[in-house]
């Protein structure tokens, strides 16, 4: 039997390698996106002893070419796909630089709707295969920045649409919202995270592994960790302005995107 492939984009650190990680100890051949060659490099000879086949596939999501690239590979059949890739930015909206708003959003949204659309198709035709979208915690709840937050509650909304049309075909989508978890994305975005307590920290393999146990569930939305779903449940039963106003007072909505 063959068997089963997972592409991953981001996986050369954080949430995505530990996806990676996981898939591989778990018998899956793999595919890894990413736009550094020498890191995709790097994480294959990590990977080499527990994973079968690892495909490189070099690609800059935040461009067209980038996403066909990758595009055509899913159109030959994945049985997962890991829409990982994604990034934040520092800096108050009505300062930050359009290109790099814009690159954000083809990177968070554009690239989790393309390549989405593009595995489906060959997933429906084996009645079997899932897509993983690393959403966040800021998707969920108001006022954490502007168009970060914004582009994973698109995420979470674009997983929850899908899931309903594709109940009884074999095909899951699900939407991981994690918080705060220890990996390179808050300083590759210039945040300062001195101020967040310890327990509102979270470890990369925690994540990947409730999360996983959330879709083997059959859960569309998984929260990793107690304390956040407390905090999103809390959240949710609050009026949406009293929300914002506790996110302002402890979460940091300024200075972000």
């Amino acid at each position: 039997m063959p068997r089963p492939v997972a592409l991953i984009t981001g996986p050369t650190s954080g949430i995505g390698a530990g996806y990676a990680r996981r898939y591989a100890r778990d018998g899956y051949d793999l595919v890894l996106v990413a736009r550094d060659v020498g890191r995709l490099e790097q994480l294959a000879g990590e990977l080499q002893s527990e994973a079968g086949d690892i495909e490189l596939l070099p690609a800059d999501l935040a461009e067209a070419a980038g996403r066909d690239k990758v595009s055509e590979r899913l159109a030959d059949g994945v049985r997962v796909l890991v829409n990982n890739a994604g990034f934040g930015t520092s800096g108050d909206f009505w300062e930050a630089d359009p290109a790099q708003l814009q690159k954000q959003l083809d990177v968070n949204v554009t690239a989790v709707m393309h390549l989405t659309r593009a595995a489906l198709p060959a997933m429906l035709d084996a009645r079997a295969g899932t897509v993983i979208n690393i959403a966040s915690v800021a998707g969920l709840l108001p006022g954490r920045g502007s168009t970060y937050s914004a582009s994973k509650a698109w995420v979470i909304s674009f997983s929850e649409g899908l899931a309903n049309g594709l109940q009884g075909t074999g095909v899951g989508v699900h939407a991981v919202c994690p918080g705060y978890v220890r990996t390179e994305f808050h300083s590759r975005a210039g945040l300062d995270m001195a101020q967040v307590p310890s327990f509102m920290w979270l470890e990369v393999d925690d994540v990947v592994s409730e999360s996983l146990s959330d879709i083997a569930d059959g859960k569309v939305i998984s929260i990793p960790s107690a304390q956040y779903k407390f905090l999103v449940a809390t959240g949710r039963a609050m009026p949406r302005r009293l929300t914002r106003l506790a996110t302002k007072r402890f979460g940091s909505g300024r200075g972000r995107t």
